[in-house]
């Protein structure tokens, strides 16, 4: 009963907290985090057993490292080679060199000062990647440099973790023997009483056994598995292989994690890699939800409110040393205004892997366990601070960084009767069809790699930020017949629109809107036309849904227009319905009368059994170019 009650407690703590701690844009870490003080050090419902959870938990870790481990196909590794050796391990590098030496400054050995500034080196991976995608930063060359240099951690942890226990220190001052004398067994190796040379054989033998065995014993042995239509079989055998690698590698005295890891990597370009994704991220997600945990109710916060000052200063100082560190690096690589502050701000922080690496640490001797305590709460602390650091880089320093482009717009030496904002996948496939009509057409984007992309193809972009009047009055708006604007954020797009609309009222605006109701903002703003970006995408492929289905290819297409057609109407009627931005009652049951109507339409015309024969297709009326 005990073990259920301890178990009823962690989840009920992990469900309570999470989604709160998300939807806040806290992050599922941080809500784990706060999940595990408010059980342990704030109420006291858990306690002395949570350093036994703790080493069943990080089993969750050796699953990560086989995730990461299939994501890292060897032809991605290759493509991404600058970054990840150039800024992500300079990243690693430096960092840790520096808090070497300010650890060494402060009187710890050299051993101590190194392992600290290697688990000090590393940034929350969970963390920054979920608010990446979240805000939408992911794609621009910040949040790209910063996938770059968390990948490059994610693979530096396996090297740390082989590296830690060589550095422990014993009574005698010397490297590799645990405190109380007796030499580091690294796991309790079974090669103990082998020679050196015999050690080292052995382990690059198991290493490339690993290696062999993933090349060309497991694929088929997940073939015939597969064949057995078993699912949890599957999910079973995926268990059975990064256990089995886990007990190979523990055998032979090194870190499990880099077995499990070196198997991902084999398997990631097999046919089963997302099959075994699936099987295991679930149990992974649990195991690293409930070592989170434990970190929280091991916090010793009667340690915190000893020294308060003291460890907010670390914290701090932390901080603000991996800032200037990535500053730099950024500024070597590339990096310019917002995207140099998104990288050095986001990255800032130290890691999850923080608390496993002190975890081996301390249980091989390496840090001392006053030490441990102290830098485990400076971590945690610094990964609470990390939606701080966001929330200054998006409302203090992005907007006034980006109004400082450290690149002026271009000049703009030519005029056109079209000018197009915004040179993503929707603005390419617009002007490319223009220009291919032999229409002057003046291209606005404010992305660098976008524009050195398209001139090696042969089209002329002019680098500048849209929303900017000066830029579009160079571009030469007065004199243009029709305006474009394709950029991809909603709030940009909508204003630029009322703007050209204000300013040039003789300009034909067509404007990208994301939805419906983006349709209805865009033309409030003035936009003359405004189209749904998916919605002919998603037409076509309906279409194309029932062709596959059995529906003759001619019906189909008529289906798909009467659909349109339908649709269209349905957009005209509701525009009434909607005020001003807002969705009230009247416009949801308006939207279900018409969902209502085109269901029964639809179907009507489904149960028509003697449909007039089409021997070929018609164009579409010309309304049905609107939308």
């Amino acid at each position: 009963m005990a073990l259920l009650s301890d178990a009823f407690v962690y989840l009920s703590a992990a469900v309570i907290a999470v989604p709160i701690a998300n939807r806040l844009g806290l992050g599922s870490v941080l809500g784990y985090l706060i999940a595990g003080v408010v059980i342990g050090p704030v109420l006291g419902i858990v306690g002395s057993e949570t350093a036994e959870v703790q080493h069943f938990a990080e089993f969750g870790v050796v699953m990560m490292l086989f995730l990461v481990g299939l994501e890292l196909q060897p032809s991605v590794l290759w493509r991404m080679r600058r970054q990840l050796i150039g800024l992500g391990g300079l990243q690693v590098v430096g960092t840790t060199a520096v808090f070497t030496a300010i650890s060494m400054a402060f009187g710890l050995s050299w051993q101590s000062s190194m392992a600290l500034g290697m688990i000090l080196a590393l940034s929350s991976t969970a963390i920054v990647l979920q608010t990446l995608n979240e805000k939408g930063w992911f794609k621009t060359s910040g949040g790209q440099g910063s996938f770059a240099v968390l990948l490059t951690q994610d693979i530096a942890v396996i090297p740390m973790l082989a590296v830690l226990p060589f550095l422990v220190i014993g009574p005698a001052g010397i490297a590799g023997s645990r405190p109380d004398g007796e030499l580091a067994d690294h796991g309790g190796s079974a090669l103990a009483t082998l020679p050196a040379w015999a050690q080292a054989l052995v382990i690059l033998a198991v290493i490339a056994a690993i290696v062999v065995a993933g090349r060309h014993l497991l694929r088929p042995v997940f073939r015939f598995i597969a064949e057995a239509k078993l699912r949890e079989i599957f999910t079973a055998t995926a268990l059975l292989l990064i256990i089995g690698i886990a007990l190979l590698m523990d055998l032979v005295g090194l870190s499990p994690a880099l077995g499990t890891f070196l198997a991902g990597v084999v398997l990631s370009d097999s046919d089963y890699r997302h099959e075994l994704e699936s099987d295991i991220e679930p149990f992974k997600g649990l195991l690293l939800g409930l070592f989170f945990l434990t970190v929280g109710a091991g916090i010793d916060f009667d340690l915190f409110f000893g020294d308060p000052f003291f460890i907010l200063a670390l914290a701090i100082g932390l901080i603000a040393v991996k800032f200037c560190v990535l500053y730099v690096l950024g500024s070597v690589f590339g990096l310019k205004g917002a995207d140099r502050w998104l990288l050095a701000l986001g990255l800032a922080q130290a890691g999850e892997f923080a608390f496993v690496l002190f975890g081996f640490a301390g249980g091989a001797g390496v840090l001392e366990p006053s030490l441990l305590q102290t830098m485990t709460l400076v971590v945690a602390i610094s990964m609470l601070l990390t939606p701080a650091l966001f929330i200054l880089y998006e409302k203090v320093i992005a907007p006034r960084v980006v109004s400082k482009s450290d690149r002026e717009p271009d000049l703009i030496d030519t005029k056109g009767r079209v000018v197009v904002a915004g040179m993503g996948r929707y603005g390419q496939i617009v002007s490319r069809l223009l220009m291919t009509d032999g229409f002057e057409v003046i291209i606005l984007d404010h992305d660098p790699q976008t524009i050195e992309n398209l001139g090696r193809i042969g089209i002329r972009t002019y680098y500048g930020d849209a929303t900017r009047p000066d830029l579009l009055h160079s571009a030469g708006l007065s004199h243009a017949d029709v305006f474009i604007s394709a950029i991809d954020d909603r709030e940009k797009q909508t204003s630029i629109v009322e703007h050209v609309a204000k300013t040039y009222p003789d300009v034909k605006i067509l404007a990208r809107a994301r939805d419906r109701h983006h349709v209805y903002e865009l033309e409030m703003a003035g936009a003359h036309i405004a189209l749904r970006e998916v919605f002919e995408g998603a037409l076509a492929l309906g279409k194309h849904a029932l062709i596959e289905l059995g529906v003759h290819t001619f019906r189909a297409e008529n289906k798909a227009r009467r659909f349109k057609k339908h649709d269209l109407e349905m957009l005209a009627d509701l525009r009434d319905n909607y005020n001003d931005g807002g969705v009230d009652a009247s416009y949801i049951d308006a939207m279900r009368a018409h969902s209502a109507t085109m269901f029964e339409i639809m179907k009507a015309e489904r149960d028509e059994r003697h449909e007039r024969t089409e021997r070929g297709w018609t164009p579409p009326p010309k309304g049905d170019a609107n939308l």
